[in-house]
């Protein structure tokens, strides 16, 4: 009997060992779940030959940063499909392998041509979406857009299927459409509760619906269930760190980053290893919460060694607070004059906002407020171009509000706060009355 994949879609391996590991690799996958590794190991085995296997492999190695190990088998899975496989194998893993290689351009225009013709390849489709995807990280300004016209040219294909309800209500959420999001993201972990993806979309309609206690609850009722070496394990505490942050509860957020977030304690992902911690250690400082000196330092030598070079947009502001906050100033110039490099070269999609990021965020650790505005002010609008959530970029615009205060311009940040109140006017946010009074 022919072997096909959860979403009909016919599998090239004679081994029903290998299917059935395949099936069950590729769900835990899409949930962000413990086991995915093990299991698509458990397929490979079953049938070496077997290309789904060896990309499905690859992707995950590559979520790990393990490049040499993910572009191995990413190779593998080129050279077996080529004599082994359907037309819809071969665009599947040349897609993936693409994206593996961190040619963005050609990953997204090869996913796009894949998708039209197989709509329910999930793998492929997982690609461009959430705020580490292919859209978030390709410097466009509308990615939030593209990532939810997607999801609805491809929802006929999809019904009530738990990964795509989660996926698309997040990115409703993430482009503005934060009730109805809400609302199909928990369509979609109602069905499968053991869906990391879907308890972090939650969490982000929660954050910006301003639902900062029923949040903390979903994560202290729901966390104990999900293994500390889960994907998403440090990110998810990471939000309820934030909503502690909201409620000036500094004492709190620094016990979720011993206990989770710092780089000594986490098993996350290089990529989350950096950018949450830097982005906590930062809110806490920002807000007026004593940070002690010895958290950066460490974490900021643990980020050197994941990204001594400068590489992603995103991952290299988190840089740049990290080297802001250590008064690294070397190392600040040093990575700033690689991405003006870039940038004059146009190999720096995202634009002038990263830089422009950068020096802002040396300012303000400088305490020189006004010089950190006159560099935020003109590119805020485009601060959506380095990628990631709403919720992670609100850092900048938390460091504008600051700066704006301190550098006494208290009308403009009455303003911004009140247009964020307007979004989330549930929110009871204490970070700022001290400042306003």
């Amino acid at each position: 009997m022919a072997h096909e994949d959860r979403y009909g879609l016919p599998l090239s391996t004679a081994s029903d060992e290998a299917a059935s590991a395949y099936r069950e690799g590729v769900d835990l996958m899409l949930a962000g779940w413990t086991g995915t590794a093990e299991t698509l190991e458990r397929a490979i085995a079953a049938d070496p030959d077997f290309a789904l296997a060896q990309i499905a492999r690859a992707r995950v190695h590559a979520f790990y940063q393990q490049g040499d190990l993910a572009r191995q088998k990413a190779a593998r899975a080129r050279e077996i499909v080529a004599t082994r496989g359907t037309e819809r194998e071969r665009s599947h893993v040349e897609t993936l392998a693409l994206a593996i290689e961190g040619r963005l351009p050609d990953a997204i225009a090869a996913m796009s041509r894949h998708v039209e013709a197989w709509p329910r390849d999930a793998v492929v489709l997982s690609l461009p979406l959430g705020a580490f995807g292919l859209f978030a990280f390709s410097g466009m300004p509308d990615h939030d857009r593209a990532r939810h016209e997607l999801c609805e040219r491809v929802a006929r294909h999809y019904g009530e299927d738990w990964w795509f309800l989660t996926m698309s209500g997040w990115a409703m959420t993430e482009n503005g459409d934060v009730a109805r999001g809400r609302a199909v993201t928990e369509r979609g972990f109602n069905l499968r509760r053991a869906n990391a993806h879907a308890a972090h979309a939650v969490l982000h309609a929660m954050f910006e619906d301003g639902s900062i206690e029923e949040a903390d609850r979903l994560v202290d009722d729901w966390i104990p269930t999900y293994g500390r070496a889960g994907i998403l394990h440090g990110h998810i505490l990471w939000h309820q760190a934030l909503g502690a942050l909201e409620h000036g509860d500094a004492a709190k957020a620094l016990r979720i980053y011993a206990d989770v977030l710092q780089p000594s304690a986490t098993q996350a992902p290089p990529l989350n290893v950096v950018t949450d911690s830097a982005s906590l250690l930062w809110r806490l400082s920002a807000y007026g919460h004593s940070v002690p000196q010895a958290l950066w330092l460490e974490a900021d030598g643990a980020a050197q060694k994941l990204f001594p070079k400068s590489s992603l947009p995103f991952a290299d502001v988190h840089m740049a607070l990290f080297a802001a906050a250590t008064q690294n100033r070397e190392a600040l110039a040093a990575r700033l004059a690689v991405i003006e490099q870039r940038l004059a070269e146009g190999k720096l999609p995202a634009g002038p906002v990263v830089p422009a990021i950068c020096r802002a965020l040396a300012a303000f650790a400088d305490e020189d407020h006004a010089a950190c505005v006159q560099a935020l002010a003109p590119v805020l609008g485009e601060v959506v171009r380095i990628g990631g959530s709403h919720a992670q970029r609100e850092l900048i615009e938390d460091t504008f509000i600051v700066a704006l205060m301190r550098s006494g311009d208290l009308s403009r940040a009455r303003t911004l706060l009140d247009a964020r109140l307007h979004r989330r006017p549930s929110m009871r946010d204490t970070r700022w009355q001290a400042a306003l009074a």
